[in-house]
């Protein structure tokens, strides 16, 4: 059975500090990285050890995870496990890149965000082009609010074709948006309006739950990040008894790592098998 898996432990900290985020608005202490490193260990090894099973799995942190080598390990390690058959992140990309080398490219994927209030253009594209450079496979990302249409606009400019640059939509901010800004990120992304929406998903079938759980540091399983009620634990004899086809009891879906595995929005025909690292298929921009 093919199993894909959100991995959110218990990293709640970042190098960065954006205003709109929701995420990792505190520091942890050493103790708390330690135990926060144990559970990746911990859940990296249950992955090796379950090879009965094909797996993609993606770290969805709450803060920047990269910057901890026990990150870039887990990685190096998962792509190098025969049974999976992918192994992605949500990084700002602000770590050293020199550890990619030690993973199997094929099967590697990064989800990059650039945070033009946190680090200059140049920069995040230096990094972007060494990516492509080493062949690993990413998207490139950027929230989006019209301040920073020029930084978007230089970013799409200097990016090789072949990488996608989403805009991830602010919904809030949907109505004050002028006509103008909604066609410029139209443009910038052809996907943007697929992320400007509230899908219905009360009583709709989804892989969350089937073939796609969300898994936090303890082993709890969840059907996705955005139903709390626990179904399980993989590091229980039985965890695969947890697997089977739910109906959402969410009234909707809006965030791109849940709406995507909708059955009836059929997805997986934009993004075929690079809907994890939020890249479409055949994607070359124009």
């Amino acid at each position: 059975m093919h199993i894909t898996i959100l991995y959110r432990g218990s990293l709640i900290s970042c190098n960065y500090g954006c205003e709109y985020c929701p995420f990792a608005k505190k520091q942890q202490s050493a103790a708390e990285l330690a135990i926060d490193r144990q559970e990746v260990e911990k859940f990296v090894d249950w992955i090796a050890e379950n090879s009965q099973h094909e797996f993609s799995v993606l770290f969805t942190p709450w803060g920047e995870a990269l910057i901890h080598k026990w990150y870039q390990q887990a990685l190096i390690r998962l792509t190098q496990m025969p049974h999976v058959s992918k192994a992605a992140i949500q990084t700002n990309l602000s770590c050293k890149l020199d550890w990619l080398k030690k993973c199997n490219q094929e099967k590697l994927s990064l989800w990059a965000t650039f945070h033009p209030e946190w680090v200059n253009c140049h920069s995040f594209l230096s990094q972007c082009l060494e990516l492509n450079h080493l062949g690993v496979s990413f998207s490139v990302g950027v929230v989006g609010f019209p301040q920073f249409k020029a930084q978007i606009n230089y970013l799409r400019q200097q990016l090789p074709n072949n990488i996608y640059l989403w805009i991830n939509a602010v919904k809030k901010e949907l109505p004050n948006l002028s006509d103008e800004d909604r066609a410029f990120f139209q443009d910038i992304d052809p996907f943007y309006e697929l992320n400007t929406q509230h899908y219905p998903s009360l009583g709709k079938t989804c892989r969350a739950g089937k073939s796609l759980i969300s898994v936090d540091g303890e082993g709890t399983m969840k059907r996705c990040h955005f139903i709390k009620a626990p179904i399980g634990n993989i590091y229980a004899h039985d965890w695969e008894t947890a697997l089977f086809e739910r109906l959402c009891i969410n009234e909707t879906c809006h965030c791109h790592i849940g709406y995507v595995h909708l059955d009836y929005l059929e997805l997986e025909q934009v993004f075929g098998d690079g809907i994890l690292e939020r890249i479409p298929h055949n994607w070359h921009y124009n």
